[in-house]
């Protein structure tokens, strides 16, 4: 008899969500993925640790993901999973609630360091919010991507992206029909790059302050995997929504003592 443990599957439910995705992207924008992740790493267990810069872009990370034949269960605000048919797609899917602000947020790291050792593929947002940085640069972290990682012992692997700002703005769905209006004629391009994986083997998680400098390396691998894809707006983007805020009390300074 095989006691081992079984590699938890993608339902075939979020695998029909990832090809409605691709095509919902596919009339929006143009979608174009760069970079890739190992293939002993493509079904589990990885964390894909992604910049978060507009409410579209969790559809267009899904997209690229299915791009790259990789399932992801998406840590997601507990907000989603409250909502009646929403609430019920979610769960189904496999996705982890995350409860901001409440005393149940540390439930989210257990439930997502199960997942990953059960052999998941973990996307998680280590801004935890959509990034108010004047430049749309990834703010500093929070430490839970980190916590993550060591407690799981699971590579992390930066996903840049950038373009999905253009298609629904700030405050959707408050604007939302123009932005698609607009995208639907201009279709921009969304790029999207899975990077190499961030280095946090020197670091010992019961060293204090391992997690802040390990949550530093996550946050300078996604800003290093972000340049390439917005050569031309190297300091604030092109497309400027009037809507978003600007918030620079958690812009990040890229550390050089890594």
């Amino acid at each position: 008899m095989d006691d081992s443990p079984t590699t938890w599957r993608a339902p075939r439910l979020w695998l029909f969500f990832q090809f409605l995705a691709r095509v919902v992207v596919g009339l929006l924008a143009r979608l174009k993925v760069t970079g890739d992740v190992p293939d002993g790493l493509r079904h589990g267990p990885l964390i894909l640790a992604a910049n978060h810069i507009s409410p579209f872009d969790p559809i267009a990370l899904t997209a690229a993901c299915r791009v790259r034949r990789i399932a992801p269960r998406i840590m997601a605000t507990g907000g989603l999973f409250r909502a009646p048919v929403v609430g019920a797609a979610m769960r189904h899917c496999g996705h982890i609630r995350v409860d901001r602000r409440t005393e149940n947020v540390g439930q989210a790291l257990h439930s997502a360091a199960e997942a990953v050792a059960g052999g998941s593929v973990v996307m998680v947002y280590p801004e935890g919010r959509i990034g108010l940085d004047p430049g749309m640069w990834p703010e500093r972290g929070k430490t839970g991507t980190a916590r993550l990682a060591f407690a799981s012992g699971a590579t992390v692997v930066p996903v840049a992206q950038w373009g999905a700002h253009e298609v629904l703005p700030y405050g959707a769905p408050k604007g939302m029909f123009g932005g698609i209006a607009r995208a639907l004629v201009r279709r921009p391009v969304i790029r999207v790059h899975f990077g190499p994986p961030v280095d946090l083997a020197d670091l010992d998680p019961a060293v204090p302050g391992a997690a802040l400098r390990a949550t530093d390396r996550i946050i300078d691998a996604l800003t290093d995997t972000l340049v390439p894809l917005r050569p031309d707006e190297p300091d604030r983007p092109r497309h400027v929504d009037p809507a978003r805020p600007v918030d620079t009390s958690r812009s990040h300074r890229r550390r050089t003592d890594r």
